[in-house]
């Protein structure tokens, strides 16, 4: 054999060695990607079951008040834990309502002009109003847990509830209400269900928060006259304005409503303030964490119109506890809680404010029943 034949044959053995040594790295590279997929996969599994069934409580608590009240994806709870332990975690999580119908005789309706001396930052921040619409302004709220924004409406006999217009049949999205009654700024309102079969539908509150948003639960009032008065016997009840443009929260029928003169009105909850007194909350209130939306009144008469965003990672929501809070800080003495989710929206001409994430992780929003909008000029 000569000297380039064999230079040629040591070449060849080299270029085999050469491509069974990637071929065996790239082996040794392929199972260790797969064990880190089977670890991975042992270690979460661990985890969830350390967190779903550990000594650490407060994941569970959050976890199962959380899934409890989407109404839509109860099964998430219902899956891992039984009825007894689902009853228990509610019990020991909840928010217990003030048993009060508010006073509108300590509400003043006409906010104070002048020089102001700020009580604190927040009390700024409400009072300074905007140059460029003096009529209201809007406030960024932002932590670690969710981010959002808060309306402020100095003339509270501005805010009118909005209503689709084909009641009973479908509802629409907030931005549709708003154009159609000439609102600058407005919120979505109260819990509703697709369609009129009432009472039933509530029980199983498999339609509440869904279906077509075509019928408002409870009482719906609109410029005086009752549009809706069915049976509901959740939290809260009726949230509405006077004629006197007082923030009234009770729970009342469509006739005592009418005989307080109340109107304009959405129904739901739960209420977080009723005369200054703020609603208890046990464990992490009972409604985990989520889209939120509120409505307060101060004693001066400004109209606070809250909507937070969530279903994030990094930023979850808001839960109850943090409504009640945001509420407190800016001067709210009567307040409640709208409907939330992927109801969550704020309005301002005609233009989505708020970022709000459907339960698939779309970014939108629904459409619904009711809204609360402050028409000016008319």
């Amino acid at each position: 054999m000569s000297l380039l034949e064999k230079e040629r044959v040591r070449m060849s053995k080299n270029q085999i060695l050469k491509g069974e040594h990637i071929i065996e790295k790239k082996t040794t590279i392929f199972s260790k990607f797969l064990n880190f997929i089977f670890y991975s996969i042992i270690c979460g599994f661990i985890l969830g079951l350390f967190l779903l069934y550990g000594p650490y409580n407060g994941f569970r608590d959050w976890y199962i008040t959380t899934a409890m009240t989407t109404m839509t994806h109860q099964y998430l709870a219902t899956w891992f834990y039984s009825d007894q332990a689902i009853n228990e975690v509610l019990d020991k999580n909840k928010m217990i309502e003030i048993d009060a119908i508010t006073d509108p005789s300590l509400v003043t309706t006409v906010a104070s002009t002048g020089t102001y001396t700020y009580a604190n930052e927040y009390e700024k921040a409400i009072l300074e109003r905007d140059a460029s619409h003096p009529d209201y302004k809007i406030i960024p709220i932002k932590t670690s847990k969710y981010s959002g924004y808060l309306a402020v409406v100095y003339d509270p006999s501005t805010i009118k509830t909005l209503v689709t217009n084909k009641v009973g049949k479908e509802g629409q999205y907030l931005t549709e209400m708003a154009e159609n009654a000439g609102a600058t700024i407005s919120i979505n309102g109260g819990v509703f269900t697709g369609d009129r079969s009432s009472s039933e539908d509530l029980k199983a509150q498999e339609l509440a928060y869904g279906g077509s948003g075509g019928s408002p639960y409870g009482i719906t009032i609109s410029n005086g006259e009752v549009i809706t008065n069915t049976e509901y016997d959740g939290v809260g009840g009726l949230i509405g304005f006077n004629e006197n443009n007082k923030l009234v929260l009770g729970k009342m029928t469509a006739k005592k409503a009418k005989g307080m003169k109340i109107r304009d009105a959405v129904t739901c909850g739960p209420y977080l303030i009723i005369n200054g007194q703020p609603s208890k909350v046990i464990g992490n209130g009972g409604w985990g964490t989520a889209p939120r939306t509120a409505i307060g009144q101060r004693k001066d008469g400004i109209v606070l119109m809250l909507a937070i965003d969530g279903r994030r990672a990094t930023m979850p929501g808001a839960t109850m506890e943090d409504l009640l809070e945001i509420m407190q800080k800016y001067g709210a003495y009567n307040a409640s809680a709208l409907d939330g989710g992927t109801s969550t929206a704020m309005v301002e001409n005609g233009q989505l404010v708020n970022d709000p994430i459907d339960s698939s992780g779309a970014h939108k929003t629904r459409p619904i029943a009711t809204g609360f909008g402050a028409i000016f000029n008319k």
